[in-house]
């Protein structure tokens, strides 16, 4: 049997793949088993930050899984605290880090962080998390009902107790009371159509939050690692949340996810933990990502690979405005928002016939979350092959 029949006898159907198996890459570079080649424009959803078998990370992978790959949590793991040490020396805030295995595990983390931090003073439960509508946080039982889209609860339940959506940044206000244990949100909802948050509106939700003493947790799990242009998005809107989460590119490919908070001493040992959270490995390749990504950064060349990306990508919407009503997003997590599903269904079938794969997300966007260390000749070909895809339409 091939890959196509062997998924299909042995794996959950709980994804509507494409007909197409990717057999290497090469930094923004596809090549299927058939040998065509692809410039991808989504780095695995926003993954694969340094570019696909990138040989840096590689070596550092290749070198660490040659001595030790895994102990466990019960030992000292030297990769996992200079990970944490980079994290948090990128980021900038007086933070520590616990690592688990994705995203959604980040962000059930931060609920348990902030639901004990509300019992720390006895009497009044502050156990309710405010969220936004449209947000998209995970996909556990607990970051299903986070997650402010009514069409992802269905089935499921029933769901944890505690869990309010806002229908935006300004209605967050009405909503507090004493049982607020935290505010929860994207400042770039991702799944939810490449939606940027207002700065100001953010800037003022955080001054209010500071001063009832309510903990802000900031969903980072995209816009983490530089994708934004610095090495958090709270960085470029100018705040500091109580607790970010972090996974998809801070590994290149690696499964990793990390809490990061301020509120250091609210765990106790035994409180929360990871079998393989943070082993050698995982770690190991953060290390070796965020270095890659530094670098890019102080030399400027990172945020020289964005400005031509927007370029180019203006250029496109510009050209194109037939099928495109707004371009939205910040960085290199960008997006267009298409006239309307039955256009961009077409534009995503097309784009992949004509070798670039792309990504939607709600609100009927086209999103685009390429490498970061994708190169202008990749933009070029990526953007060539787009055009072509929406020629017909």
């Amino acid at each position: 049997m091939n890959t196509q029949e062997l998924d299909k006898k042995y794996v959950l159907q709980t994804y509507g793949r494409g007909d197409v198996e990717f057999v290497s890459g090469d930094n923004a570079t596809l090549t299927d088993t058939g040998g065509k080649q692809y410039i991808d424009f989504t780095s695995g959803i926003g993954v694969v930050s340094v570019g696909h078998a990138n040989a840096r990370v590689n070596a550092a992978i290749c070198q660490q899984i040659g001595k030790i790959t895994h102990t466990s949590n019960l030992y000292n793991i030297a990769p996992q605290a200079k990970a944490a040490e980079a994290i948090v020396n990128a980021s900038g805030y007086d933070m520590a880090c616990f690592f688990g295995n994705s995203g959604a595990e980040a962000n059930e983390g931060a609920i348990k962080i902030v639901r004990k931090h509300g019992e720390r003073d006895g009497e009044i439960k502050r156990y309710k998390i405010i969220t936004l509508k449209h947000s998209f946080h995970g996909r556990t039982i607990t970051t299903v009902k986070a997650t402010g889209q009514e069409a992802m609860h269905n089935y499921f339940g029933p769901f944890p107790d505690g869990f309010v959506y806002a229908e935006d940044i300004q209605a967050i206000e009405a909503l507090l009371d004493d049982h607020t244990a935290a505010v929860m949100i994207e400042l770039i909802q991702g799944e939810g159509g490449v939606e940027p948050q207002d700065k100001k509106q953010v800037q003022a939700l955080e001054k209010l939050l500071k001063s009832k003493h309510i903990p802000l947790i900031v969903d980072e799990v995209q816009t983490g690692g530089y994708r934004t242009g610095e090495f958090t998005a709270s960085q470029v809107y100018g705040i500091t949340p109580e607790i970010i989460t972090l996974a998809k590119g801070i590994g290149g490919g690696v499964p990793v996810g990390v809490v990061m908070t301020s509120l250091k001493n609210v765990l106790s040992p035994g409180d929360h933990g990871s079998t393989f959270g943070g082993n050698y490995l995982s770690t190991t390749a953060v290390c070796s990502v965020i270095e890659i990504l530094n670098e890019l950064k102080v030399s400027g060349e990172l945020d020289k690979t964005s400005a031509y990306f927007n370029e180019v990508l203006d250029n496109f919407y510009e050209t194109n405005k037939k099928l495109f009503t707004q371009k939205v997003g910040i960085g290199m997590m960008c997006g267009l928002r298409v006239i309307d599903a039955e256009t961009l269904g077409s534009i995503m079938s097309n784009a992949k016939e004509n070798g670039v794969m792309v990504l939607r997300a709600g609100r009927n966007t086209l999103r685009f979350l390429p490498p970061l260390t994708i190169t202008k000749e990749e933009i070029n070909e990526g953007f060539k092959a787009l055009a072509a895809a929406v020629s017909s339409l």
